[in-house]
């Protein structure tokens, strides 16, 4: 199977997920990644076994990026795309699908079985096989899924790429990119700490930072919390937010409400905490304990550093 690859670059990197959705390209045949704007090297990608980089110079909006990737899918003879269900491919590949007249799988959590791959439904609460009629296929791949592995480094070849993409159509006028600090933005952390009005007050957040920086986690939160403006709206996971896949997920004081665990449920390892022991977050949860989170979470906090 040859690829098409579309990526997305920060800094002039692969993002985390990209580097996910390139990897599992590469990983199931041929991948050839296509990319705008400025690019470092190589961007990353000949270590996750992408051989060719097709780069176009320009910076370009969601629509200019569905006629690039389509251009490269007639010029390199594939059939089948891949990019990360972010929000950029979230954008870009029903747009792709159209062009091309390819059926769209989106947010896939499985490998190819031959013509069949698995993918999320109903809020991730069930996983469906499904394959596309079409003779093109456009794949998007659920960022934490399936890792980024590592090939023998080898640089990609980098080749200037240009096609008619039209017209912006966006013009951005400003940029404001949510601040983390030096933690791992939300959609690529492996580990999270998240609390909800069980903290009682804003103030009180003190103590779910202090948990997240012993562990090297990011912090989160549920949506009534960023509603009242407890914390900022980038940190809303759920249903509503942001749906993250993260190795260990700690809940704070939340409830577990269907909207919210339709956002966290594909963590691999939830452990909650709250002072209900009927919370319906304790049916989802690996690992539980019923008790006062001004209690728990600071000798939670005091272990994990008694470990270093």
């Amino acid at each position: 199977m040859k690829s098409i690859v579309y990526v997305q670059l920060q800094g002039g990197k692969a993002t985390k997920a990209s580097l996910e959705a390139a990897a599992f390209a590469a990983q199931e045949g041929e991948a050839v990644a296509v990319v705008s704007g400025a690019i470092e090297g190589d961007g990353g990608l000949g270590a996750v076994g992408v051989r060719s980089v097709l780069h176009c110079a320009e910076e370009l909006d969601f629509g200019q990026s569905a006629r690039l990737v389509s251009a490269a899918v007639e010029s390199e003879g594939s059939d089948t795309v891949v990019m990360a269900h972010d929000h950029s491919g979230r954008a870009v590949a029903p747009r792709v699908a159209v062009r091309l007249k390819a059926g769209l799988i989106a947010s896939v959590t499985g490998r190819p079985s031959g013509e069949t791959i698995k993918r999320n439904v109903f809020s991730g609460k069930a996983t469906a096989e499904v394959s596309a009629s079409s003779d093109r296929r456009v794949i998007t791949t659920t960022p934490n899924a399936f890792g980024i592995g590592s090939n023998d480094g080898a640089p990609a070849e980098v080749k200037s790429f240009s096609s008619d993409v039209g017209d912006r159509r966006v013009q951005v006028v400003e940029a404001a990119k949510p601040s983390t600090g030096d933690r791992a933005p939300l959609p690529e952390a492996e580990l999270v700490v998240s609390a909800g009005r069980g903290m009682k007050g804003p103030e009180n957040w003190g103590i779910i930072e202090d948990l997240a920086d012993a562990l090297g986690a990011t912090t989160a939160c549920s949506r009534p919390v960023s509603d009242i403006g407890w914390r900022p709206h980038h940190e809303h996971v759920g249903q509503t937010g942001i749906a993250i896949r993260p190795n260990l997920y700690i809940a704070v004081g939340i409830s577990g409400a269907i909207q919210h665990l339709a956002g966290v449920n594909n963590s691999k390892v939830i452990v909650v905490i709250n002072t209900d022991p009927e919370a319906p977050f304790f049916k989802a949860a690996d690992y539980g304990i019923v008790g006062d989170a001004f209690e728990v979470v600071p000798k939670l906090t005091a272990a994990i550093l008694a470990l270093d």
